[in-house]
């Protein structure tokens, strides 16, 4: 039987390799899917590429699946950070699964001056990554960091990492990402709060030395619009499209 269901794991996979699974996994597999033991599942970890598994053993608190072939290599995104100031729920989550599905190596929520958001749940936004990997065919997972002041962040900023900053001040003068723009270097993308960036921040940004000020086009777009925006930008230019 072809497999149909995919599924996250934390287990190394391996030939032979037995993966035992919790009650929710166990739930999702027997419950919801209606699998059985003889049925496929494809698996991955984030560090081992894609699996074919079998199930071995199954009930409602849990089960074991047993590793069969690898049938996809571990394949990395590029090196780029998305750095982005929360904002509501529903939309905040968006911006993760798309980063998570349009290469992002990491996800960083951010707080500026004009944030919003003073707080997220780290865990709930790694497991909308983790989602979005397992529905779009991706064998790595973004890690989802802790909420940081922005200011912090660029008082440590990587001397090699190249910063996209994305100013909205900037929309009408039709900047572009140019292609030799450091293209071996590691980068992130900026994306600012619903507020736009403070002119302080503003004069930080475009006096960092490894940043590239860009224009998302002629009009102001919503946040998690302008993720997608500057995420296309970035990966037409600079990344593996």
């Amino acid at each position: 039987m072809s497999a149909k269901v995919r599924l996250y794991v934390e287990h190394p996979l391996g030939a032979g390799q037995s993966l035992p699974l919790d009650r929710d996994q166990a739930h999702y597999l027997f419950g919801v899917m209606r699998l059985s033991v003889g049925d496929h599942v494809t698996v991955f970890n984030g560090r081992d590429g894609e699996w074919q598994v079998e199930v071995q053993e199954a009930n409602k608190r849990g089960g074991t699946l047993a590793c069969l072939n690898q049938s996809k290599p571990l394949q990395m995104p590029p090196d780029l950070w998305l750095m982005f100031a929360p904002i509501k729920k529903a939309r905040t989550d968006f911006i993760v699964e798309k980063a998570a599905e349009m290469g992002a190596a990491k996800i960083l929520p951010v707080q500026t001056q004009f944030t919003n958001s003073d707080r997220i749940r780290q865990d709930r936004l790694q497991a909308h990554a983790v989602e979005a990997a397992e529905q779009c065919g991706g064998t790595y997972v973004p890690e989802v960091a802790e909420l940081q002041k922005l200011a912090r962040l660029l008082d440590h900023w990587p001397k090699e990492r190249q910063l996209m900053f994305c100013d909205e001040a900037e929309v009408g003068n039709a900047l572009e990402l140019a292609a030799d723009s450091n293209p071996d270097a590691p980068w992130a993308i900026l994306i600012g709060p619903e507020g736009g960036f403070s002119e302080d921040e503003r004069k930080r940004l475009h006096a960092l030395e490894q940043s590239h000020v860009v224009s998302l086009g002629p009009r102001v777009l919503r946040a998690d619009t302008a993720a997608v925006a500057a995420m296309t930008l970035w990966q037409k230019t600079l990344g593996d499209w």
